[in-house]
């Protein structure tokens, strides 16, 4: 009997939002790919967007089922597009029940990778105004052996780094993945990994890092301490965030929620949701993956006196449990099939581990000013005030692909 070997799975989401943005979206380093190929890999990558939206609410929804009076905040983005990749490894019935459970399975195996790979040259970008990197990593050691297609359509497609590293020295190891995702994050995700089971001879990491500055910035002199109710008649004092001008607003009667669009330059937006009082389950229950085109006819352009708290939360979790509940259990498992990896190594994933951290407050970037006045039309303005539980997402509006999304019940990080 082939011994049972290892692969640990380690994402991390890092969101800095600090302003609007003005991003440009044009696919780079793809010279050679034709204008075909492009169009099918955007068109591929709307389909997945609904899928990942999909998968998004549902994984919301376990996460606040089973921590009310905490706050929630994942990468959809980041957590999909790993095991997506896995996908390329996975057969039979352990494919089936990856691409079940992200629901996939309304997409061949060829346009669920040419969705991805479209998307993370899409979304990859450095420029003055936006740091976005979504990048895949896979840590190997040499007794894996892997399979050449798998590395191969792991680059290509994913744009997947292999690095050897030596697991049979288990402290080593971590130390020299820490040091990477910590160097790929600027240093704001540290000790992702806490341990690493002993036999595992391969880790795959996905990470998403976003630093962005508001194109009209909030006036922090604005800033002033107000309540926030966490409830059961209980209010803590945060600084709140002020801010008057022209922005999406709306209201969902079915959900029972106000709408706040707040967009980036051109192509991204964060788009903040309030419950009615004691209406937060219920939102969350409601979310759908149409939910972006429906809202879009529910808003309109509007004065709005804005207030938002400034924030800063970490959220981590363990994949294995919170995916096993969801119906993907086989690929942790010994029965579960990774041979298009290696052929020759019986393979399950021992660890998946998430953590994503975002950090929102009046400033734009070291060194960016923003932008000039804006001219506001003569009426009165709509007061949108967050001081109460509330949902976030932050999504790329074109195709559209959520980025990250949060349930916040204390915007200071509980």
């Amino acid at each position: 009997m082939k011994p049972m070997l290892g692969l640990g799975l380690f994402l991390a989401g890092l969101l800095t939002v600090k302003g609007l943005l003005k991003p440009n979206f044009s696919p780079t380093n793809d010279g050679a790919v034709s204008q075909a190929r492009e169009w099918k890999g955007r068109m591929a990558a709307k389909d997945l967007a609904r899928s990942n939206t999909d998968f998004g609410f549902k994984m919301l929804k376990k996460l606040a089922s089973s921590s009310p009076g905490k706050n929630v905040f994942f990468s959809p983005l980041s957590i999909s597009t790993a095991f997506s990749m896995l996908c390329l490894g996975a057969q039979d019935s352990t494919l089936a029940e990856i691409k079940q459970g992200f629901d996939f399975m309304r997409m061949s195996e060829k346009d669920l990778h040419e969705g991805f790979h479209y998307l993370i040259h899409r979304l990859n970008q450095d420029n003055q105004n936006i740091k976005l990197s979504l990048g895949n990593t896979l840590f190997m050691d040499q007794r894996l052996h892997p399979q050449q297609k798998f590395l191969t359509e792991a680059k290509n497609l994913y744009n997947a780094e292999t690095v050897p590293t030596n697991f049979q020295n288990l402290e080593d190891a971590q130390k020299k993945i820490n040091n990477y995702i910590s160097q790929k994050t600027h240093g704001k995700i540290n000790n992702l990994i806490r341990n690493i089971d002993s036999g595992t001879v391969m880790l795959l990491t996905n990470y998403i890092f976003f630093r962005a500055r508001w194109q009209h910035e909030f006036d922090p002199n604005a800033t002033k301490e107000e309540d926030f109710i966490l409830g059961r008649n209980k209010s803590v004092k945060v600084p709140m965030m002020f801010r008057g001008g022209m922005y999406e607003v709306g209201y969902d009667d079915q959900l029972s929620c106000a709408i706040l669009e707040i967009p980036y330059h051109e192509n991204i937006t964060a788009t903040f949701v309030l419950p009615d009082e004691g209406k937060l389950e219920h939102v969350v229950e409601g979310l759908q993956e149409d939910i972006f085109a429906r809202w879009k006819k529910l808003i309109s352009h509007r004065v709005v006196d804005v207030f938002i708290p400034k924030l800063h939360i970490t959220g981590t979790y363990d994949l294995k449990k919170t995916l096993s509940d969801m119906g993907i259990t086989k690929i942790f498992e010994e029965h579960g099939d990774l041979t298009r990896i290696s052929p020759n190594r019986s393979l399950k994933v021992g660890k998946a581990v998430h953590k994503a951290e975002l950090k929102m407050d009046e400033r734009g970037a070291e060194g960016a000013a923003g932008s000039g006045v804006q001219t506001l039309p003569m009426e009165r303005p709509i007061n949108f005030k967050i001081n109460r539980s509330y949902l976030l997402i932050i999504y790329e509006k074109i195709t559209p692909s959520m980025l990250f999304l949060g349930k916040i019940v204390y915007p200071g990080g509980k």
